[in-house]
């Protein structure tokens, strides 16, 4: 225990020159949050029970359209030599360009039946899909800065865009008086379209440069992650879609600030925080280490992010209004819900920086949960909707944390361990 502190102390001073950058960007998520609490209070729990619907289905085409590309330039960027990055740049942007349009013009296209197997209208589905596609160009566009090591600028747009956000939904609120989720729905994809566009210059896009063969590289480098994300993408967005056929849609935005703010609450803390130094140790450490470390500390994990959960949850309840009635025992079950999800998120960020190994050993843990996972969600939600959607969460967690913990310690072995058991 003592190396591997003394290896994350010396990874915080090797990195003390993104502290600034790092806590603009934290600051630009927290507001980012702020203003989805904003929007909720304000138009009404019916109101957010839209917005939460068209977030969720959009969460889930962007991982088809972006397919793990933003993954795969972190990796592939910082390596590569100077003359070879206008080529990549161009050549992810110009494939997710023209396969983002073919998915969305399928979406429409397919409206009929996606209309009627979601539960939402054609006008809620034209707009996820349209923000889906703003999320995958901001994401995208994001990952091109952070390849290239454009950390302050990066952190500078994202903190611009979250409070030019956060403006505009104080202006159509407390000027205009907007009770209606679409507004939102238009600025956050806005938002999400400026960044990108802004961001063009900190990176070179060359024509001429594209390539087919690189295009099929970078697709199948990224195949495993994308496997991943869509497994994890409906694990834990079809909930929401569960909530919306069976339950009121004011249920539906209460159930996201029970669930939703605190996750995207612990996003903040671990991406723009911790993140930064346990990255980079999870990718040097002995693996088979990491993951018995990993299933020691995962009840310490879990009643500690329990608890932050339940405290910071507490607060900001405090000002969302009569609409987002609170009540203790939902904001315990959405406590237990976000711990386990904590250790989830541990687990697979430890597989994922495994490599190819890592991330077969997790796709085939989540073929193994998401079936149990996803029957536990219906049946709860359809039984009991928004108690029933809180208590499946923990439960769709608690099972996929069971499975990958009993799978890596049969396959993560320490060296020597079957022949001191022979």
């Amino acid at each position: 225990m003592g190396a591997l502190t003394d290896r994350a102390a010396g990874l915080l001073a090797a990195h003390r020159w993104a502290a600034g950058p790092t806590l603009v960007s934290t600051v630009a998520s927290g507001t980012a949050a702020a203003t989805t609490l904003v929007i909720a209070r304000g138009i009404g729990a019916a109101a957010f029970g839209q917005f939460t619907v068209v977030l969720s289905i959009a969460l889930i085409v962007t991982v088809g359209m972006l397919t793990s590309l933003n993954y795969v330039m972190f990796q592939e960027l910082p390596r590569a030599e100077p003359g070879a990055r206008p080529a990549l740049v161009t050549t992810a942007l110009l494939a997710t360009l023209v396969l983002g349009a073919a998915v969305f013009a399928v979406g429409l296209a397919a409206a009929p039946l996606l209309t009627a197997a979601l539960g939402v209208d054609a006008r809620t589905l034209a707009f996820a899909l349209a923000l889906a596609l703003s999320m995958t160009l901001n994401q995208l566009t994001e990952s091109f800065l952070r390849g290239l090591k454009r950390f302050r600028l990066v952190a500078g747009l994202k903190l611009a865009v979250a409070v030019v956000y956060l403006g505009a939904a104080a202006c159509c609120l407390l000027v205009f008086g907007v009770r209606d989720a679409e507004p939102y729905l238009v600025a956050l994809i806005g938002t999400n379209l400026v960044f990108a566009l802004v961001s063009v210059a900190g990176f070179e896009v060359v024509p001429r440069s594209w390539s087919w063969a690189l295009a099929r590289s970078l697709y199948r480098h990224g195949a495993y992650v994308t496997a991943i994300a869509a497994l994890t993408a409906v694990v834990f967005g079809v909930d929401v879609i569960f909530l919306n056929h069976w339950a009121p849609r004011a249920d539906v935005g209460v159930y996201s600030v029970y669930n939703g703010f605190p996750k995207r609450l612990l996003g903040v803390v671990f991406t723009d925080g911790i993140g930064l130094v346990l990255l980079p140790t999870l990718a040097t450490l002995d693996k088979p280490a990491v993951m018995r470390r990993i299933a020691r500390l995962a009840p310490a994990v879990f009643a500690a992010t329990a608890v932050f959960s339940f405290a910071a949850s507490t607060v900001f309840f405090l000002l969302m209004g009569s609409e987002y009635p609170y009540a203790l025992g939902l904001m315990a079950l959405s406590a237990l819900g976000i711990g386990a999800h904590t250790v989830f998120n541990l687990q697979q960020v430890a597989l994922t920086m495994d490599g190819v190994r890592g991330a077969r050993v997790l796709i085939g843990c989540l073929l193994a949960g998401t079936p149990l996972a996803l029957a536990c969600q219906a049946a709860l939600i359809a039984w009991q909707g928004l108690v029933g959607g809180l208590v499946a969460f923990a439960l769709s967690n608690l099972v996929l944390v069971a499975v990958v913990t009993a799978v890596s310690a049969r396959l993560y072995r320490p060296a020597g361990a079957l022949e001191v058991r022979g």
